[in-house]
């Protein structure tokens, strides 16, 4: 008897200490496995959006100078890199076949103007002859017969037949010498403006061939030093926001290899309406000017380019990573919540073939008023041991933070980012 009242003693204490402490060891294996939270604040400031794009740099205008004349190299006068006025004596193709070809038009020239003198002077006497005659006719028929007259009128004709062809052959012999002069004058080969030579492709000796087609022989790219071009290619989905940066006369900003540390600003000048397709992506060429005073930016860089599009000034900004997070439980929700996470439109889930008709089967407007809801997001917040979510919309977006246009959220309000592990 006495086994068992000790007994039932035993577990009456027994019991007892595990009532006084289970609550204790239930909020200690709570603690232990809450789940903890990294968080981001809600801040103010500015935002600014930018379109990136890569580009190449290229001269304003590049200047390509020929030969007309075909020949030896023997002189050049130039080298990458110098800088060269108008008018300056780049090369010289050998002059002296062309000098020939003058020589022997001159001599042509001379010959023809000393045959003319021969045909006027005949023709003057045979103007002479035939006043003579018609004198002598005048003052008795008898002294010239009519066929005598008709010969002096003949050669009076054939002489000044004779002249015009005269005339003629010194206007051809005339052109003759000016195209040998001209193709003598082309064996120097000047600089049409003022500028750099950024290429050269002769060397001294090479024989010209320009028969067929001019061959290229320098490139001059003048005022390299006060502005470059940098031709960048824009995606058709950003060239609306790239024509209103224009207008609003937005900076441009973008870097290249060769000054990794070292930004460079520019303006757009053009945006060019000749689009390019390159496997279905369309885009548009973007023309920047930029001044290159210490010649860092060369032609043919590659740069990575920066538009700015938009910007706002003085807001709540959230950050990107709260606006990426999505519970990974629908028990860390609070039950107002679980819709959001049990197939709401945030979670992704496969769309039915009668969705996908619907979808494609859009109007414009529609397509439009859904492109505007996907600005409608959720953010979420500790509340308690769950989280909950808070509905805001969102307005410019930068690399970080993305401008917050409405929602119930204080500057400071610390925003769910992730899962502590």
């Amino acid at each position: 008897m006495k086994t068992i009242f000790r007994l039932l003693i035993a577990m009456l204490l027994f019991g007892a200490t595990g009532v006084v402490s289970y609550q204790p060891a239930l909020n200690y294996w709570k603690q232990r496995n809450k789940v903890t939270w990294e968080t981001a604040e809600v801040l103010s400031g500015d935002i600014t959006r930018y379109v990136n794009s890569t580009g190449t740099i290229e001269p304003v205008l590049s200047v390509s100078i020929g030969s007309f004349v075909s020949g030896p190299i023997v002189e050049l006068n130039v080298d990458f890199n110098d800088h060269v006025k108008k008018g300056d004596v780049l090369a010289r193709v050998d002059p002296r076949l062309f000098k020939a070809n003058v020589d022997r038009d001159e001599a042509t020239l001379a010959t023809r103007m000393a045959e003319l003198e021969r045909v006027e002077a005949q023709l003057q006497q045979a103007l002479n002859n035939y006043t003579r005659g018609k004198r002598l006719r005048g003052a008795n028929e008898d002294y010239i017969s009519d066929r005598e007259m008709d010969a002096l009128v003949s050669e009076v004709k054939a002489l000044q037949a004779q002249r015009k062809l005269a005339e003629s052959s010194i206007l051809q012999a005339q052109a003759s010498l000016e195209t040998s002069q001209a193709n003598l004058n082309y064996c120097e080969v000047t600089a049409p403006v003022d500028g750099m030579v950024i290429n050269r492709l002769i060397n001294p000796g090479q024989t010209l061939a320009a028969q067929f087609q001019t061959p290229e022989l320098f490139v001059i790219a003048p005022d390299l030093r006060e502005k470059v071009h940098v031709f960048a290619s824009v995606d058709e989905a950003d060239i609306g926001l790239i024509q209103e940066a224009k207008r609003e006369n937005r900076p441009v900003t973008f870097t290249v290899d060769a000054h990794p540390d070292e930004v460079f600003e520019g303006q757009i000048e053009q945006i060019r309406v000749s689009s390019v397709a390159n496997q279905s992506v369309v885009t548009y060429p973007v023309i920047i000017a930029a001044s290159n005073p210490d010649m860092k930016l060369l032609p043919g860089m590659t740069t990575s380019i920066s538009f700015e599009v938009d910007s706002t000034e003085d807001v709540p900004k959230i950050p990107n990573a709260a606006l990426r997070f999505f519970p990974p439980d629908v028990k860390l929700v609070r039950e107002q919540d679980r819709a959001l996470v049990d197939g709401s439109i945030w979670k992704s889930k496969p769309k039915t073939d009668e969705e996908k008709d619907e979808n494609a089967n859009q109007t414009a407007a529609e397509k439009a008023e859904a492109q505007k809801k996907k600005n409608q997001r959720h953010v979420w917040i500790v509340e308690g041991e769950f989280l909950r979510a808070v509905k805001v919309t969102t307005g410019l977006t930068e690399n970080k933070y993305t401008e917050m246009a409405e929602g119930d959220l204080e500057v400071g309000a610390k925003l769910v980012t992730g899962k502590k592990d």
